[in-house]
């Protein structure tokens, strides 16, 4: 059998694989590297529209970030600003439009407050709105039958901003960037599963549902199978999995632009918003919900037993579970995301929370958007017996990296393509483009 060899191999077709076979095609002297996909195109899974927010965080309405943490989120999704600015596809990648965090009562009010007055100099496009000033921006946020809504409301938002991204659309936009470079042997090969990954002293032999791979480094960009296939290694067995599905509801047109809540800070999850749908026309869309699914990927049944290989139940595992639900907050968390699940008390569930958001919403107006959503997966780690809430990443050091969880989601995917392409070049004694990479996607820094 004739094995194709590479110098990197990208396990991998959502956004974030396809960042970093941008960034190693464009950025660095890596002579050959493979995709595989396991579908039959790029962005199948998460990084679709359908199955994400389509939101660009960069830390000015995340309440939960510290400002240390928005700053390094802002630079991250800078680099996708600046790749969407210079292509001609810009209009499908990035979209501008209106966004506020919203505060509701005096106890989030005053949050907002001491937020804007930290926030104001690191992102100076935002601004405090009164119910009036938000009134002009989004006035189904304000209005109910007509009159302003009698509850005290604060925002802190602007009327415009690069706030949306199609993440699937950058995916194919950054794989035909890929293909267009002459100095790298690019290859993408769709249709292949990678079922186990072996070193043998310097070469990295994958095993697929196709034909076989050899390489010096690999780079594992597949979400909950990314644990699944370091376990396979040897690695990661100090973590567990908690994979948390995202719902949606479709509602009419009612938001001009994105308008997200106060965050409690113990849940590792943003509070459901309301989101203008550039990929549907005429609707917002509400969510997410958060619902733990024993499952690595949403509507894939077959995943059901991948998550147990990567659960290993035992007593850390339950502690941390335990702990978890013995915390008021999150057990009540938990159980009314149960209730937006269930077909005959959903919608009315659901339509308790996002009328903060939209006062005048009836329950006619709701529709559980089927097929809708991810899968999150939420990482345990059994030694310290507590949930990650950030970036979970297990690099053994020796030419392999496996991804399983980027924090804040697809926004960082160029930052942390950069991070690996570094290590991986490192590993390789390749070079990089410093001078190219430094004006091209981060030209004001």
């Amino acid at each position: 059998m004739v094995i194709r060899h590479y110098d990197l191999i990208i396990i991998g077709g959502g956004v974030s694989g396809t960042a970093l076979l941008y960034l190693t095609s464009h950025y660095s002297n890596i002579k050959s590297i493979a995709l595989l996909e396991k579908y039959d195109q790029v962005a199948k899974v998460n990084s679709l529209a359908r199955n994400n927010s389509q939101t660009l965080h960069c830390g000015d309405i995340e309440t939960n970030y510290s400002l240390d943490k928005a700053k390094k989120v802002q630079k991250a999704a800078n680099m996708i600003v600046h790749y969407a600015n210079s292509h001609q596809s810009s209009q499908t990648l990035l979209y501008k439009m209106p966004k506020m965090v919203l505060a509701i009562g005096e106890t989030e009010i005053e949050v907002i407050k001491n937020r804007a007055q930290e926030f104001s100099e690191t992102f100076p496009y935002m601004k405090l709105l009164d119910k009036q000033a938000i009134d002009k921006i989004e006035p189904n946020v304000t209005r109910v039958n007509g009159s302003l809504r009698e509850d005290d409301i604060l925002a802190f938002g602007c009327e415009s901003h690069g706030c949306a991204v199609n993440f699937a659309e950058l995916s194919r936009s950054f794989l035909a960037e890929s293909k267009r470079q002459v100095n790298n042997r690019i290859d993408v090969i769709f249709n292949t599963k990678v079922e186990s990954i072996k070193k043998n002293q310097d070469l990295y032999h994958l095993k697929t549902n196709g034909k076989n791979y050899t390489c010096n480094a690999v780079v594992v960009n597949a979400c909950g199978h990314s644990l699944l296939l370091a376990q396979k290694m040897g690695f990661g067995k100090n973590f567990s999995c908690l994979p948390v599905a995202g719902s949606f509801y479709l509602g009419p047109e009612l938001l001009n632009g994105k308008v997200y809540r106060v965050q409690n800070n113990k849940l590792p999850f943003a509070a459901i918003h309301g989101d203008r749908d550039f990929t549907i026309n005429n609707q917002t869309r509400f969510g997410p919900t958060a619902l733990l699914l024993p499952m690595l990927e949403r509507y894939q049944l077959s995943s059901v037993l991948d998550f147990l290989r990567v659960l290993h139940l035992d007593r850390k595992v339950i502690r941390t579970l335990w702990d978890i639900m013995k915390d008021k907050d999150i057990r009540n968390y938990i159980f009314r995301n149960f209730k937006y699940e269930i077909p005959l008390i959903r919608r009315r569930a659901f339509l308790k929370e996002v009328k903060k958001i939209v006062p005048s919403l009836k329950v006619a107006d709701l529709k559980y958007a089927r097929r809708f959503g991810g899968v999150r997966p939420q990482l345990i780690d059994k030694e310290a017996c507590k949930l990650i809430m950030g970036e979970a990443k297990i690099d053994p050091g020796d030419g392999i990296i496996f991804n399983m969880t980027p924090s804040p989601g697809a926004s960082s995917c160029m930052d942390n393509a950069e991070n690996d392409m570094r290590i991986i070049a490192a590993y390789l004694n390749a070079s990089i483009n410093e001078d190219k990479l430094n004006q091209e996607l981060a030209p004001n820094e």
